[in-house]
């Protein structure tokens, strides 16, 4: 069956990569596609009666539907301190295997029409000694959405960001703008010059939101994803 799909990365962390893969799973849902999720990598995470749990995984899992024992091929590496995800592997001594992380996407992606996979932290972040998150996105063969988080910054850290991944030749869906700091300056100004040095406009402009449950709705970024985005 023929899978479109996503690699949500940002210009760091702490962006709104997950606000914005939810709320682009909710989209493709109630347009009727059935979506598959995966946050492979995460860290930060909390221990429960069921184990290490990650709250960007387990939102991922609300957005597409998926039941509460399947958490484990959504988020296969989860750990606990709120550290670098090669730091915390290192320290649990568990080696991030990509190959284990495209085995169960591919198991993932067998049932759906669309799978929307989240990174941690940046596009080169790494996920273990040799590897960062773009060999993750090269090994799943998803093009990458950029999330740019509008502060101060964001426009060297944009064109970093654009740059790397074009340089490392995965193909770029496009780039979403994320208001995370309500009390910057010159926001327009900023918008503008991105959509310049980046070579085209944003996919969306998401506003910053008060509450982490304020819905977003992206049903126009799912429907341009869909004309972007060619099967894998």
């Amino acid at each position: 069956m023929s899978v479109r799909g996503i690699f949500v990365t940002g210009t760091d962390t702490g962006v709104g990569k997950t606000l914005i893969a939810c709320a682009l799973v909710r989209a493709l849902r109630a347009a009727g596609r059935r979506v598959g999720v995966m946050k492979p990598v995460a860290s930060g995470s909390r221990r429960t009666a069921q184990g290490l749990r990650n709250a960007d995984a387990l939102a991922l899992m609300a957005a597409a539907g998926v039941p509460p024992e399947h958490y484990g091929a959504v988020n296969p590496f989860c750990f606990e301190p709120p550290v670098s995800p090669h730091i915390a592997a290192e320290e649990a001594k568990i080696e991030i295997d990509i190959g284990t992380i495209a085995h169960q996407c591919d198991q993932i992606r067998g049932d759906c029409e669309w799978m929307v996979v989240e990174g941690a932290g940046g596009w080169l972040a790494p996920v273990n000694a040799r590897q960062t998150m773009s060999d993750l996105a090269r090994a799943l063969s998803l093009p990458a959405l950029l999330v740019v988080g509008l502060k101060l910054g964001c426009l060297n850290h944009a064109q970093l960001s654009w740059r790397a991944i074009r340089s490392d030749r995965v193909p770029l869906a496009g780039w979403v703008a994320s208001a995370i700091d309500p009390d910057m300056s010159r926001v327009a100004e900023n918008l503008d010059t991105l959509a310049r040095v980046l070579g085209e406009p944003p996919l969306a402009v998401v506003p910053h939101l008060q509450k982490a449950e304020e819905p977003l709705a992206l049903a126009p970024l799912a429907r341009e994803l869909e004309s972007r985005v060619i099967s894998f």
